[in-house]
């Protein structure tokens, strides 16, 4: 399979849509086509375009940043000129409040056209997206038009886990209601955003060509490039939509390691018994390696962690978000008294759990405070997301 992203389509076959005008773009170092050409320099190199402004998302436009670390427009600027790209202004989309993620009506001033072109890894976790939709409400009101550059889902289009946001916790990783796993691309969320008035602007979405939905991200012949410093690997991306979960408690997620979201433990995990506990839970498509690690930085920085790795062994059949609530289970069985959910601020906010603004409400929580079965929750979010899924399914690009 040889697939053509979105950006590759929009300069050599829709350079209509910039010609003549002055472009922002939200990109991020995963913006690049086949050659590894950086988008800022392909729409800059469009004749009769003007690449006026840049708009970085988290972790900023070099991908350098951590989680939840605010980029600043000095940083975000250094980082244009390390690409070669010498736009009028550069602006971060992930400053020191909530605020910052949206462009303001200023930031805005002036541009004829809005070009999003972000990787995204199948997650509703993963802030790209929401950052996209948060620039489409801003263009909207501004009567700026936007143009996404598609990109493949890179854990494929076709299996879809979770359930949805409850009203009250919404949140930057959960800011529109889809699943955890929602099995689309960013251009078919924009289409949805878009028709569902969440995000109503004028929207032009490039396709990307020669992808089908069931191809994963090793199929598609176009080079990894990480999105976010950890998100490695295709391999993250696969079990990212249920290990991610792990951020809500006082266990490391891998962080600070060469397999994030691979890897999870914490000095009080012993690495046999958690790996014994989750194999018998009898997960399709994963195995579990005991093991003991040394995070470089983030929870648990310099310590000694016993822990498990997860290895997918069937990528059809594994299923990562109930992979991650039995994970959730699996650690809060093991740590005791020493477990606990993580109580700091998190993505903006700090009068809810992290734990529930990544689940989108209290559910998996309480079900495993109590110790009742997780796959309970997991049935009920399926049920409860089936009119979601519905409505997303019909704003399909690929086959």
């Amino acid at each position: 399979m040889s697939v053509t992203p979105g950006l590759t389509v929009l300069v050599e076959e829709r350079a209509e849509l910039l010609r003549g005008r002055r472009v922002g773009l939200l990109c991020h170092a995963a913006s690049v086509d086949e050659q590894l050409v950086h988008a800022a320099d392909l729409v800059a190199g469009v004749p009769g375009a003007r690449l006026a402004a840049l708009f970085g998302p988290e972790h900023g436009l070099a991908g350098a940043a951590q989680d939840m670390i605010p980029v600043t427009e000095p940083e975000s600027r250094a980082a244009a000129a390390e690409a070669g790209a010498e736009p009028a202004a550069v602006h971060s989309l992930y400053g020191p409040t909530a605020e910052s993620l949206r462009p303001t009506a200023e930031m805005l001033a002036g541009l004829d056209v809005f070009v999003v072109d972000v990787q995204d890894v199948g997650a509703r976790y993963y802030t790209f997206v929401a950052t996209m939709g948060l620039c489409m409400e801003a263009c909207g009101r501004a009567g700026v038009p936007v143009v996404v550059c598609d990109r493949p889902n890179p854990i494929g289009g076709v299996a879809v886990e979770g359930g949805r946001v409850q009203p009250g916790w919404e949140s930057f990783v959960g800011l529109y209601d889809w699943p955890q796993r929602h099995g689309r691309t960013a251009g078919e969320l924009a289409l949805y955003l878009a028709a569902s008035g969440a995000a109503r602007c004028e929207l032009t979405v490039v396709a990307a060509q020669g992808w089908s939905r069931a191809a994963s991200f090793p199929e598609t012949g176009l080079p990894w490039v990480l999105p976010s410093p950890n998100m490695p690997s295709f391999d993250t991306a696969l079990v990212y939509p249920g290990l991610c979960l792990v951020e809500g408690t006082n266990a490391s997620e891998g962080r600070g390691t060469t397999r994030p979201f691979e890897v999870f433990g914490a000095p009080w995990v012993d690495g046999r018994k958690l790996a014994a506990a989750l194999e018998a839970r009898g997960l399709p498509g994963v195995r579990w390696r005991p093991l003991v690690f040394q995070p470089t930085f983030h929870k648990f920085a310099g310590e000694t962690c016993g822990g498990v790795q997860l290895h997918v062994t069937d990528r059809a059949a594994f299923r990562p978000v109930r992979t991650g609530c039995e994970v959730l289970a699996a650690l809060r069985a093991a740590g005791g008294e020493r477990f606990r959910w993580r109580e700091e601020p998190y993505e903006f906010v700090s009068d809810r759990r992290a734990i529930d603004l990544l689940a989108g409400g209290p559910a998996l929580r309480e079900a495993v405070d109590a110790g009742r079965p997780v796959e309970d929750v997991c049935a009920q979010w399926e049920e409860e997301a089936a009119p979601v899924r519905e409505a997303l399914a019909e704003h399909t690009l690929y086959a």
